[in-house]
């Protein structure tokens, strides 16, 4: 196939003056090299597109792809997951992973948890705090959990992420707000054990490859998966798949959740427990990272037995059956 590749490049928006959390979720150079030479392994034709408006003047220009590879975040507004998406839908273009919808929907992390309520799904209880006055109206247990309403790769999220008291409720939303131009969230703490699962597939045929335990190690800030603690991963966290009783209840939350959501290809789910051990789901992630040995999908795939190679397969296999099926379903 004729594979077009669209990407944010770290490098790009760091030559912009953009800060080194700021260009957390978009990927590396060698992350689109390995990812490149993957699908050239596997028979394909590769073109490098790069980021959005790349891909619109490409599209304006006339080019067409079989299928592209979408791993961009893009910048700006709250559908900026969604922009590729919906270009591509627009000129009948396929495309690899979630549709604009679901890349909405699970990039504000509110909206997700009250899809996630509303199907009945375990999600801590939470409030958005749009601005300082909105501190008051915070009606949760300390300790509790903040975090930007919408951002990735663990970012804003730190030592300070566990609040204990009002005042610092206060100061941290207020922080958060002003970093980020967006809204904080805040959550019940949960205390228990971390896990992201790692899924590949679309609707029925998804499955679960792996249940990965995220440990953290000294040096990292205790009980906060964070950005800086996930930048330095390789010194900082352990990671482990996890079986038993903890990996098949996780398989089976996380399964539901990626299909309920409509999520495709491939994706990966976080979790967490309770006081009482009970998992909970943090976060959907429909663009997860793809970087071979940095990204938690690939690190599940590793130490589940699936090569990286193998990984990027099984997400154009099934994104072309999707493509071939909807073709079909036109002309019928």
């Amino acid at each position: 196939m004729h594979i077009g590749l669209t990407f944010d490049l770290r490098e790009d928006y760091l030559a912009l003056g953009w800060s080194e959390q700021a260009v957390a979720e978009f990927d590396r150079a060698d992350t689109i090299d390995a990812l490149e030479g993957a699908l050239r392994a596997l028979g394909h034709e590769v073109d490098r597109i790069g980021n959005v408006h790349a891909l619109m003047a490409r599209l304006v220009r006339g080019d067409r792809w079989s299928l592209v590879f979408n791993i961009a975040e893009s910048h700006g507004g709250v559908g900026r997951e969604s922009l590729i998406p919906a270009l591509l839908d627009a000129h009948g273009v396929p495309y690899t992973f979630a549709d604009p919808l679901v890349c909405a929907m699970t990039l504000d992390k509110a909206v997700a948890k009250r899809i996630l309520r509303d199907l009945g799904l375990p999600t801590p209880d939470f409030a958005v705090v749009a601005d300082a006055a909105d501190v008051e109206t915070v009606d949760l247990p300390f300790p509790v959990f903040v975090k930007p309403i919408r951002e990735g790769s663990s970012m804003g999220i730190g030592p300070d992420s566990i609040v204990h008291d009002a005042d610092a409720l206060a100061e941290v939303c207020r922080a958060l707000i002003a970093e980020f131009d967006q809204p904080a969230l805040v959550e019940t703490y949960l205390p228990g054990a971390e896990v992201t699962v790692g899924i590949v597939g679309t609707g029925a045929d998804a499955e679960v490859v792996g249940v990965l335990k995220v440990t953290l190690l000294p040096g990292a800030t205790t009980g906060v998966y964070g950005y800086a603690t996930k930048e330095s991963c390789e010194t900082l966290v352990h990671y482990e798949l996890a079986t038993g009783r903890l990996g098949r209840e996780a398989s089976r939350l996380a399964l539901r959740v990626y299909r309920a959501f409509g999520c495709r290809d491939a994706g990966r789910v976080d979790l967490r427990a309770d006081r009482a051990g009970r998992l909970q789901v943090i976060e959907v992630n429909p663009l997860a990272g793809l970087h071979p040995s940095h990204s938690d999908l690939p690190i599940i795939c590793t130490l589940a037995g699936v090569s990286y190679e193998t990984l990027i397969d099984r997400i154009v296999t099934s994104a072309a059956r999707r493509a071939g099926a909807e073709v079909a379903a036109c002309a019928s």
